[in-house]
């Protein structure tokens, strides 16, 4: 005797409705695939030093920016050796937090010849209070208008913090767009190419 199954009309219409939610799953997974693949590739055209104008290292070893008592802190001073220059500012939370560890790693990178500046996108009057409170073991430079270099050296939203590194041939090896992490550093300053 053989048994027979009755199908109710919906049990036939959820066996129907299988091949439309496999294709919608596929294609979900298809599409998130595709877009986490493209933004992969915008985060790298972003971080790769290419993508920075050409020759706007040279326009850098070029400026000369105001320290915020006023004095001159002319670029070229610190050509020939490898250089960190970063982009901050008092009102920019990861910008703050990132400072203190900037300016130990200047201390301790001193001794092999490495500079780091930072270049402050900001008022005078604010950064002289924050240096104040939160001295810094690097020269400070005032860049209101440091967003324009900042964009031709690769940061083309304008976010901070940014940091670029050049080397002692005076060219872009690395740059970052958001808070540094001391891996970030160690690994910058290991890829030096030997002098």
């Amino acid at each position: 005797m053989t048994q027979r199954l009755k199908l109710s009309p919906n049990s036939a219409a959820a066996d129907a409705a299988l091949p439309s939610r496999a294709r919608r799953r596929w294609l979900f997974a298809g599409v998130a695939g595709t877009a986490a693949v493209a933004g992969a590739g915008l985060a790298w055209w972003r971080l790769t030093p290419g993508a920075a104008e050409a020759g706007i290292e040279e326009a850098l070893w070029m400026q000369t920016f105001a320290t915020p008592e006023g004095a001159p802190l002319p670029m070229a001073a610190w050509r020939g050796r490898p250089l960190l220059v970063n982009f901050w500012a008092t009102w920019c939370p990861p910008c703050v937090r990132e400072l203190p560890m900037l300016s130990e790693f200047a201390g301790r990178q001193a001794q092999h010849g490495v500079q780091v500046v930072g270049l402050a996108v900001d008022k005078v009057p604010a950064v002289q209070k924050f240096l104040q409170r939160q001295p810094l073991s690097f020269p400070v430079g005032m860049a209101a208008d440091g967003t324009g270099l900042a964009r031709q050296l690769g940061n083309l939203n304008g976010g901070l913090p940014f940091t670029v590194f050049l080397g002692r041939d005076g060219r872009l090896l690395q740059r970052k767009i958001g808070e540094l992490t001391a891996q970030d550093l160690a690994q910058w300053v290991k890829s030096l190419p030997s002098a």
